[in-house]
């Protein structure tokens, strides 16, 4: 029955709605810990159809893991865009891509699935992809948004603290623990309530 019913969407859908399920599920399982089995029953299909769509785990997980890079970038660039075409001051366009990395969180998987990838560098086919999608949001702070290594580099290391803290589930321990609460404020700021929205959306 899962399966006609999948086959009543457009193709296109329903290879978002599995990189969508798949996104999460790496994310916070990992590429060992997570199963196609896992990621079909999250997208509300058939094992089978996963496999036939996308054939190897590996495979499926290097879509998602460009589907995150795609997204991030394309975040990126309509900020820079978008600030160019404002005039808005120089010194704006870092709180500007702060805040639109932190949006990314309403789609938890994309941060998430990211860090896994990220810590994969050993594997040939998905340590090269994601090294190159490193090297992309990197350049393109650089010559887009006309950061310095310096600033590229605070920038980075900012971005890791977040997912850092959102696959400890640390939000999840806000106003429980007073230490995690103060690093939750100062990081996430006001963008906070954001993300225990989000955080609690996907608790219930």
């Amino acid at each position: 029955m899962t399966e006609k019913i999948s086959e009543r969407i457009p193709a296109e859908a329903r290879r978002e709605q599995i990189l969508a399920a798949a996104s999460l599920v790496f994310g916070e399982r990992g590429y060992f810990g997570a199963t196609t089995d896992q990621i079909a029953k999250a997208a509300g299909i058939s094992q089978p159809y996963v496999v036939r769509m996308f054939g190897t785990k590996e495979n499926l997980f290097v879509e998602v893991l460009g589907r995150a890079l795609d997204k991030l970038l394309v975040a990126f660039q309509q900020t820079i865009d978008g600030w160019k075409a404002d005039g808005s001051p120089a010194d704006q366009l870092g709180r500007l891509l702060g805040l639109a990395y932190v949006n990314l969180v309403e789609d938890r998987g994309i941060l998430l699935s990211l860090m896994q990838a990220f810590s994969m560098g050993h594997d040939p086919v998905i340590g090269a992809k994601a090294r190159e999608g490193f090297m992309t949001i990197y350049t393109l702070l650089r010559d887009e948004a006309g950061f310095e290594p310096q600033m590229v580099r605070s920038f980075l290391a900012e971005g890791m603290l977040l997912n850092t803290l959102l696959g400890l589930r640390l939000p999840e321990q806000y106003g429980l623990d007073e230490a995690s609460t103060e690093l939750l404020e100062c990081t996430f700021q006001t963008k906070l309530q954001l993300v225990l929205d989000v955080v609690g959306e996907k608790s219930a």
